[in-house]
């Protein structure tokens, strides 16, 4: 699942050529981050990040923020203030994904699972937090399982991966592998369920989405977002969640029923020893960008608690 939404009007119905500028490393026509931005070669992909440091640190624990499917290190411009307020947040995007490398390869979960623990080892992070939405949230779960003594406390809000393997999407994601001109229409239709509708800042962020993907769209970029997407849909975290010993933040938009959102984040926090459950009344899927004060507020609550 993409975090981004594009534009109002109705998609192309032609594929586009890769643009030009697709292999840029900083955004150019896409508003970019405040923050400085930097580059990190990992396991030969060279990863964009921002690295953001308070003057006080109170948190001696950084927190690793992973975002959306198909997304971008800015997803998180509006939450940031409130979580890098007491603590070191590390954002970089992931291959195949806004400003960083694009290789023409096969793209799974896994990729992501090792790019981003190349990517602590390459900061020299030996021990973090995890927050992220989306594809981000179930990342961070998945790391969470997979190596438990490495991170604290996770936070996950509308995570992927919260239903049973669905074999009809797999079938349709490995189809728009293949279909490149269904891409922009496919995008489209998703579009039109990240944020409610009545969200005031709705149509700004479908155009600065639209803006992006135009900018980064490349084989490596289509390659990447129905890999990711295949590999989603595939797997659950169902099997997972018992065996995470963390506390976990769980969080999810009552408007969220896409793929049945809404009731598969229940059954997960269920699921999880630890977790705390958080319903944002009126949202939809990009809490990040809908609700950042209220969202940002109690991740950082969570994490500072001990």
């Amino acid at each position: 699942m993409a975090s981004h939404p594009i534009r109002t009007s109705a998609p192309p119905l032609v594929a586009r050529e890769p643009a030009r500028v697709a292999a840029l490393t900083r955004p150019n026509r896409a508003p970019a981050t405040r923050h400085e931005q930097r580059d990190v070669t990992v396991h030969g992909l060279r990863l964009r990040y921002i690295d953001v440091i308070p003057d006080v640190v109170e948190d001696e624990t950084p927190l690793l923020l992973i975002h959306g499917h198909g997304s971008r290190l800015e997803e998180y411009e509006a939450i940031l203030p409130h979580l890098a307020r007491r603590r070191r947040v590390v954002v970089p995007d992931l291959p195949g994904s806004g400003y960083s490398d694009k290789p023409l390869r096969d793209y799974d979960l896994r990729l992501y699972e090792d790019s981003l623990l190349g990517f602590l080892d390459q900061l020299g992070v030996d021990r973090a937090h995890l927050g992220g939405g989306s594809l981000g949230g179930n990342l961070v779960l998945r790391l969470g399982h997979r190596e438990p003594e490495r991170f604290d406390r996770l936070a996950a809000w509308a995570p992927a991966g919260s239903w049973d393997p669905m074999l009809r999407w797999v079938i349709f994601a490995k189809m728009m592998k293949r279909l490149r001109f269904m891409f922009w229409p496919a995008l489209w239709v998703q579009s039109r369920f990240w944020y409610r509708r009545d969200w005031e800042g709705r149509d700004k962020a479908l155009a600065d989405a639209w803006n992006y993907y135009e900018e980064v769209y490349s084989e490596g970029y289509h390659r990447m977002y129905w890999g990711i997407g295949e590999d989603q849909v595939a797997q659950s975290l169902f099997d997972r969640a018992p065996h995470i010993q963390h506390p976990t933040y769980v969080a999810y938009g009552d408007q969220d029923k896409a793929l049945s959102m809404d009731r598969g984040v229940r059954r997960l926090a269920g699921l999880l020893p630890k977790a705390v459950l958080r319903v944002f009344e009126g949202a939809r899927h990009s809490l990040a960008n809908e609700v950042p004060e209220e969202l940002g507020a109690e991740v950082d609550a969570f994490l500072a608690a001990t």
